[in-house]
């Protein structure tokens, strides 16, 4: 009989130092003043402030914000396409846009990947997509795990995890309660699904339509692969923006980041009490992968909206006197915007859909 080995157990440790081997170099393009070098550390270290006077920020009272999440089963669809890359900026994406709601500037991103077998060039793609996405929100890849699990994962499979940390002056803190009646909602672009409903998304096209990721969609304009792996657009570098615009003025009130759940249910967790958000069903177009998935499967508007982004990947509540600045400024940057809503005093808090279009033009001033 054989000895037993790890590699026997299906772990290649020399494969894993191939790997691993790949990392540092993927790692430093995302250095920045504020990482510290800690050589072979079992920890990454970052500064919580830049060291020379240039970029200092001077911190009075800052407050970490940390957030935490997956791609979920899109990462099924980068596996059919064997296109790796974009996963991996769509993981930075849900973690840097979530720090992004409470004002955060984001410091750091660590990673998390889990996969059957020691797989190089796998590794490396993936590391390369979230490299690009901490390089587009501007913060380090401090470090991160790779677990191989050949008992939990069928070959092909694997497993994405991201982990943000950002800082923000404790009074500059945004968490809903300044919005106030008369404030403008303005809703920025999605790039399409972003990273959910892919549970649902994949039913209807894989199963129910028996669509392969190569056909063609003639009104998507793409193959269903490309339209599906998108990635989820980066919102770090415009909003920040913003911020440091209106550093003096408290000018956005609000900031959703529109995830699962859609557009009311996100948006619901940042209004606070006395006040309802109306927001115009046909205050933006749509975009067509929307339509396309709700035809091909026959999905109800409520489920849609319940599931999807539909088209607005971020929310935005202003005051309405700077609402057309700050479109501007978004514009710039190269995300269109429209004003989608307002908000109103309201024994009833939440928030509400409105298809009077005598309330629509109102939104548009």
């Amino acid at each position: 009989m054989a000895k037993a080995t790890y590699k026997s157990a299906g772990v290649d440790l020399d494969l894993y130092r191939q790997a691993m081997a790949r990392i540092p170099g993927l790692l430093a393009k995302t250095k920045c003043a504020r990482v510290i070098d800690l050589p072979q550390g079992f920890a990454g270290l970052c500064r919580l402030d830049f060291p020379g006077p240039l970029f200092a920020r001077n911190y009075v009272d800052p407050v970490l914000a940390a957030c935490t999440d997956g791609v979920g089963t899109k990462l099924k669809v980068a596996s059919a396409m064997g296109v790796y890359r974009t996963v991996g900026i769509d993981l930075v994406a849900m973690s840097v846009n979530d720090a992004l709601c409470c004002g955060a500037e984001p410091l750091f991103f660590l990673d998390y990947v889990a996969m059957p077998k020691d797989d190089p060039p796998l590794l490396a793609e993936l590391l390369e997509g979230v490299v690009a996405g901490c390089l587009e929100a501007q913060c380090a890849l401090l470090g991160g795990e790779t677990a191989i699990l050949p008992d939990i994962y069928q070959p092909g499979d694997f497993d994405l995890a991201g982990f943000c940390v950002g800082v923000v002056e404790s009074k500059n803190i945004i968490n809903g309660k300044a919005v106030a009646s008369g404030d403008s909602v303005i809703g920025l672009a999605s790039t399409g699904l972003h990273s959910n409903g892919y549970s649902l998304a994949r039913k209807v096209v894989f199963e129910i339509a028996g669509l392969s990721v190569e056909d063609r969609v003639e009104e998507l304009g793409m193959k269903v692969g490309q339209a599906l792996l998108t990635p989820t657009r980066i919102y770090v570098k415009p909003v920040r923006g913003i911020l440091r615009y209106y550093a003096v003025k408290s000018v956005v009130h609000g900031i959703a980041h529109i995830t699962g759940g859609g557009i009311r249910e996100n948006l619901a967790r940042i209004v606070p009490s006395g006040i309802r958000i109306v927001l115009d069903r046909h205050g933006w177009p749509v975009p067509p992968i929307f339509p396309w998935l709700q035809r091909l499967g026959d999905i109800d508007d409520a489920e849609m909206e319940q599931v999807f982004n539909m088209g607005i990947g971020m929310i935005l509540i202003v005051s309405p006197f700077y609402a057309a600045s700050i479109r501007k400024q978004l514009a710039a940057a190269g995300v269109e915007s429209w004003v989608i809503g307002r908000a109103e005093a309201s024994q009833q808090s939440g928030v509400v859909w409105s298809t009077d279009s005598s309330v629509s033009a109102v939104f548009d001033q």
